[in-house]
């Protein structure tokens, strides 16, 4: 689904919130590239990323655009891209229809400013909009910035799966699933 974009004045900075479309890949795919390789706390190794390809992404913006019950966010500041934030149906049955699975994400170099928490807010506002019962989302262990952020708006742990997570340094980290129960 596409939303109406939305400007925020973020410390003197422009930011503006607004829905990609397909002439976004050709700048999501380097960000996926480069955000993957700054943290642990996403789900692929920077190398693995190397291997998508701008009709990949298209493809995944699309399924983002033309579908009622999921959309892709894109943040700017003063016009630069810097992050984005997604959701979509958690699983395909009609079982699971009340359910909205999200990711976010943002260049390192443009955490801790407030651009997460404006970007998160209009995703849950759009998700609540549809009408899906609960948002979820899955956390990896030791992300207590992200997980801060996520309690500050009502989410909770609801499990973990153990060692969800192996570096290639051979190290483990947890999943963690968190939720927010939006109607009753």
């Amino acid at each position: 689904m596409r939303i109406n974009a939305r400007s925020y004045d973020l410390n003197g900075h422009k930011l503006v919130l607004r829905s990609a479309e397909k002439d976004d890949a050709e700048t999501l795919l380097p960000y996926l590239k480069k955000v993957c390789g700054e943290t642990r706390f996403l789900l692929r190794e920077a190398d693995e990323c190397m291997e998508l390809t701008i009709e990949q992404e298209e493809a995944f913006i699309r399924s983002h655009m033309d579908n009622e019950r999921a959309c892709l966010i894109l943040a700017e500041l003063d016009g630069e891209y810097v992050g984005n934030a997604s959701f979509d149906v958690a699983g395909g049955s009609r079982r699971n229809a009340h359910r909205a699975d999200i990711g976010i994400g943002l260049y390192l170099d443009y955490t801790g400013m407030g651009i997460g928490k404006k970007l998160f807010a209009l995703t849950l506002e759009t998700i609540e909009k549809i009408g899906f019962e609960t948002a979820e989302l899955r956390v990896v262990e030791g992300n207590d910035r992200a997980i801060h952020m996520y309690e500050s708006f009502g989410f909770v742990e609801t499990g973990r799966i153990p060692k969800a997570n192996k570096y290639d340094d051979g190290s483990y980290a947890d999943d963690i699933f968190m939720v927010k129960f939006l109607q009753k």
